[in-house]
């Protein structure tokens, strides 16, 4: 059973999360880390692959870092970023106990529109 404190924490990181995937070159690059696996990716990769100028790139890694959603490595004079899945197994998990009517079983068929 969660505390009133344990669930506010819960509530708080879930949005910190939601909110820094909420920006679509966030998601991007967030999506682009999760693809590369324990490699991670340069910043320079990163910008190039989704053609995002160095220092609105640098911006938003911030932002992803500070949300707890990915990390950061010096590996030389290169600093390289990984995806951390952790989170998305935390806030899918809040997402169960705290609104688990809006959660899909097993039955329920997703809609996926297309752009």
């Amino acid at each position: 059973m969660y505390t009133a404190s344990d669930i506010w924490n819960a509530q708080s990181r879930a949005q910190i999360i939601l909110s820094a995937l909420a920006q679509e070159t966030r998601l991007e690059v967030f999506r682009l880390l999760s693809q590369a696996g324990p490699d991670g990716m340069g910043a320079g990769a990163i910008a190039k692959a989704l053609d995002v100028p160095h220092n609105t790139l640098s911006t938003h890694l911030s932002i992803l870092q500070r949300a707890g959603l990915i990390r950061s490595e010096r590996q030389g004079r290169n600093i390289i970023y990984f995806g951390l899945q952790d989170c998305l197994t935390d806030l899918m998990a809040f997402l169960q106990d705290e609104c688990p009517q809006a959660m899909p079983t097993g039955e329920d068929e997703m809609v996926v529109k297309e752009a």
